[in-house]
This record gives structure tokens, C-alpha cells and sequence, in this order.
């Protein structure tokens, strides 16, 4: 999918006097991938980085054999899901740099050259840059070069997030906005003030620095000025970068991310290498893999199977009550079961909410579909801490519900909406540790996962952020998912030409 900034008077008046997008194949790009035989290890902080490629393995575990099983299969990218954006500095520090670790010793003796991406949020929340510079120090500590300097690409065209002349914006409300002025930039936890790249990363390198965790680098901007003069242009100013800059970079439209990963290319073949930390798609354009039709995963729904579908809602963003809303109107004969969150997180305790909850939802998909939401109203926190400890505390609700559901019965299909919600649903929930990534549901966005083994193989999981999509996606999502078609939605189309499911499967 690409931005038609024709069709977008504000959008076409940001890019006013920017030179004409120069086209680049993603066959080029993926043979010069092909060529170096670098693998991508991308470190993902959750699991919605995936929504933008398709035909490529994903890992929430990371032992060595993990790693291992994930680079026999050819694959050029490798997803490994941290879910560090729900847990604090120092749990994310350590899990960096476990996943460095597994993934050298698993590539040693395989020969496999290994690149690194941190993948971050497209409205720049998350640990940065506190994970970059983990993966950095043990690469150090484990006897590799320092990489030359951190690439960073939060543009996401697909979920209206670009970035022009260093500013990155995001679509709110029908209009572009400069994401500082956005609710994702008021987040409870990673809020910022900036919408300009090189002063956000100023801004948390400052905030880094207080905590003892990092030294201010020069920053570089990559204009599309640069980035439209070609793979040649972008390898020279990659060349002039000082050692340890952080490159942030324009993206408007895919062509922009490919010339970019053409130009890395380039230089990365001269000897330098180069640390990502980007939105979903810039994964994609650098391995060369161009936009996938979207997944029909309502034809993996086995005709045996009786029953209806789970959608677990734990996000609270405002896109996602709306997307609920629209949810709730469309399918009005699907179970609601509620978890009141200050229920969960008082001195009762939670155990009796997730009981009843878990009796109710399993009751209901003997016949029929569910929604299992929190309540809406946002319980707010002193600080940072306190409320990733109350995140933590509803999503260790959500995981002991699943457990229970998916002990006793097998749901059509599970859709887990929110970042946090998607990780530990996938995780401690379903026990999903290998999958591979079928497809996404809508042009690049919103990923489906198909699970290697366990008690969800054979089971469409979707992974749906809190932030993306319109307000009727959710209620397509479903739509597709049971086999029908909504008010206002359109039927996906069988992939032809994306990757199929060729991953090995565990034993």
C-alpha cells in the first residue's frame, strides 16, 4: 500500500516543493540481501511488528535452539518478541541482550552473518535509547564490531505515520499532526515532547542520561532530498555520518525505505554496519519484500470445528474504544464478558473476576463468538512504574482467562487487540513460542500468526495493535475471521503471490 498523497490535500501540501518519488524495485533490494547472506535478528518490544511482512519466523522465546530452528529456515529476517515495552529499563536491558547473545551462539556454528534491528513503536514510544545501545554493548562483549551508527525509520505509511523533512506526523482525526502533538506523545509511560526526530532523540537521551543510562551522539537527518537522489546519494551520507551517529530518516511512501536499504547495502558491503531501530515496515523494505495480498485466514477455520471466536480488547487507546464501539454495534448476538479493572487490581484480589470470567467465555464459544474486554475507563497511576504495574496486572488476568479457555476448549479463531495483550495472550496464554507469520488482514497491517505447536496450532492468531486501523477494522476483522462479511467491510482476497507456509514445523 502506498500513500496517494494526490487524494490528500494536507499530506500534499507537507510534501509541497520535495523532489518526485524515485522508484526502486524490491527484487533489487533483495538480491543484494541474498548476495551478503545476512540474516536479520529483529528484536521486536511486541508483537505488532510483524504486520508488515509475511513468510518469515517468529519467536517469543529465545533459547539458542529457538534461534537456531528460525535460521535453518532460510529465512532472511528472524522476529524475536521481547514485549519489553511493557516491562521496565532494567527487564529490558537484560532481555536485549539475552536475545544478542542466543542468536550468536546460534549462528556460530551455521556461518550465518547476522544484522540487528530494534524494533520500536511508529509513534516512537518504547525504551530507546536504552535498547539499541544494549544490543550495541554485547555485540562489544562479545568480541563483534560496533556497529557504526543507529539507523532510525519510525515512518509507517500503511497506519498514516510519515515522516518529512525530520518532522514525523501521524493521521488524527481526519488531519496530519506532528506526533508531539498527538495522545500517543502523552503515554503514560514513554511520553515525549518533540515531534522533530533529531530533538526527540535529544529529548530521550536527555531523560536517558539522568538515569545514568546514556551519553548524548550526533545526530544526522536523512531528508528525502537524499533519500530521492538515489541508493548512491543515500551511501554517501552514510559514509560522512560520524562513528556512533544516529541517522534518523525521512519515509513517505515504501520507495523511500528502499532506497535507503539499498544505500545501506551499499556501504554495509564496504565493511560499516549499521543498528535499525524502526517501525514495521522498514523491515520489509529491507530484505526486499514487497507488500503481500491480505490473508483470508477464515479458510484455516476447520469445517469440523463447531463454535465461535475470541477477541481479547485490553488496548485503551482512544482509536481502539472507537474500533470496540463499532465492534459491539456490528455483532450484537456475541458475548461480552467484562473484566473491571479496578476489580483486578484491588485488595480482593483477582482471582474470583477471572474465574467468573473464564467460565462465562468458554460457556459462550460452544455457540457463539466473544468479546472479552476490560473496562474502559483508564486507571490512572502516580508514575511510569505504577502504571506498567497495573498494565502488568490486567494482562496477567487476560493470560490466566486464556489458560483456562484454551485448556478445556479450542476457540474458531483469537484476535488479541493491544500490544502488551497480543504478547502475553501469545505467550503465556496459548503457549505459542515458534510461529511463522502468515500474512496481515488488511494491507500491511494487523498480523496473522500461525502457530508451529501447542495447544493453539491450526488456530488463526491475530495480532492487533491498540493503535492502528480505522474504527470499523476490528469489527472486519471479526467479520472475516467467522466467515461473514460486516456493514461497510470488504472480503480479503486468498494470497497468490505472498509466501505460503513453508516453515519447518516443531516435532
Amino acid at each position: 500500500m502506498q500513500l496517494d498523497t494526490s487524494r490528500d490535500a494536507s499530506l500534499e501540501s507537507l510534501l509541497a516543493g520535495q523532489p518526485a518519488v524515485l522508484e526502486a524495485s524490491a527484487d533489487v533490494v533483495a538480491e543484494g540481501v541474498r548476495r551478503s547472506g545476512r540474516v536479520l535478528i529483529v528484536l521486536d518490544d511486541d508483537p505488532t511488528g510483524t504486520q508488515a511482512v509475511a513468510g518469515l519466523p517468529v519467536l517469543t522465546a529465545w533459547h539458542e535452539t529457538d534461534l537456531g530452528w528460525a535460521l535453518d529456515t532460510g529465512a532472511p529476517a528472524v522476529y524475536v518478541v521481547t514485549n519489553t515495552r511493557s516491562l521496565d529499563a532494567v527487564a529490558a536491558e537484560r532481555i536485549n541482550r539475552e536475545v544478542v547473545r542466543a542468536a550468536l551462539l546460534a549462528a556460530a556454528p551455521r556461518g550465518v552473518e547476522l544484522g540487528w534491528v530494534s524494533r520500536g513503536d511508529s509513534t516512537l514510544r518504547g525504551h530507546f535509547p536504552l535498547e539499541p545501545a544494549a544490543i550495541a554493548a554485547e555485540l562489544v562483549a562479545a568480541g563483534e564490531p560496533r556497529p557504526a551508527g543507529t539507523v532510525v525509520v519510525p515512518a509507517f505509511p500503511e497506519a498514516h505515520r510519515v515522516t518529512i523533512d525530520g518532522v514525523h506526523y501521524t493521521r488524527e482525526n481526519g488531519r496530519w499532526v506532528p506526533v508531539g502533538e498527538s495522545e500517543f506523545a502523552r503515554d503514560a509511560t514513554f511520553g515525549y515532547r518533540a515531534s522533530r526526530l533529531v530533538d526527540w532523540v535529544a529529548e530521550k537521551t536527555a531523560a536517558a542520561a539522568t538515569r545514568g543510562g546514556a551519553v548524548a551522539a550526533p545526530v544526522i537527518e536523512l531528508r528525502l532530498r537524499t533519500l530521492r537522489a538515489g541508493a548512491e546519494a543515500v551511501a554517501e551520507a552514510l559514509r560522512a555520518a560520524p562513528p556512533g551517529a544516529v541517522i534518523v530518516a525521512d519515509a513517505v511512501v515504501e520507495h523511500d525505505m528502499r532506497q535507503l536499504a539499498l544505500g545501506l547495502e551499499i556501504v554495509e558491503a564496504e565493511g560499516q554496519s549499521f543498528m535499525y531501530r524502526v517501525g514495521p515496515p522498514f523491515v520489509r523494505a529491507r530484505i526486499g519484500q514487497a507488500p503481500s495480498a491480505p490473508v483470508a485466514p477464515r479458510h484455516a477455520k476447520p469445517p469440523a470445528r463447531e463454535g465461535g471466536g475470541i477477541t481479547v480488547v485490553g488496548s485503551h487507546t482512544a482509536l481502539t474504544t472507537r474500533q470496540l464501539d463499532v465492534l459491539l454495534r456490528e455483532r450484537p448476538r456475541a458475548t461480552v464478558v467484562e473484566l473491571d479493572v479496578p476489580a483486578l487490581i484491588g485488595e480482593g484480589g483477582a482471582g474470583p473476576a477471572i474465574r467468573t470470567a473464564a467460565q462465562r467465555c468458554r460457556a459462550a464459544l460452544a455457540s457463539g463468538d466473544v468479546i472479552l474486554q476490560t473496562s474502559r475507563e483508564l486507571v490512572r497511576a502516580a508514575g511510569p512504574e505504577q502504571s506498567l504495574a497495573i498494565s502488568r496486572a490486567v494482562s496477567d488476568a487476560i493470560v490466566e482467562v486464556m489458560r483456562e479457555i484454551i485448556a478445556r476448549t479450542t476457540p474458531a479463531y483469537v484476535i488479541a487487540k493491544g500490544g502488551i495483550t497480543s504478547s502475553d495472550v501469545a505467550t503465556r496464554g496459548l503457549e505459542i513460542r515458534r510461529a511463522e507469520v502468515a500474512g496481515s488482514l488488511f494491507p500491511g497491517l494487523v498480523s496473522v500468526w500461525l502457530a508451529a505447536s501447542g495447544p493453539a496450532a491450526g488456530v488463526p492468531y491475530v495480532v492487533f495493535p491498540g493503535n492502528v486501523g480505522s474504527d470499523t477494522h476490528l469489527a472486519e476483522a471479526v467479520a472475516k475471521l467467522s466467515g461473514d462479511v460486516a456493514a461497510g467491510s470488504h472480503e480479503a482476497p486468498t494470497p497468490t503471490s505472498s509466501p505460503t507456509s513453508t516453515l519447518g514445523r516443531e516435532a
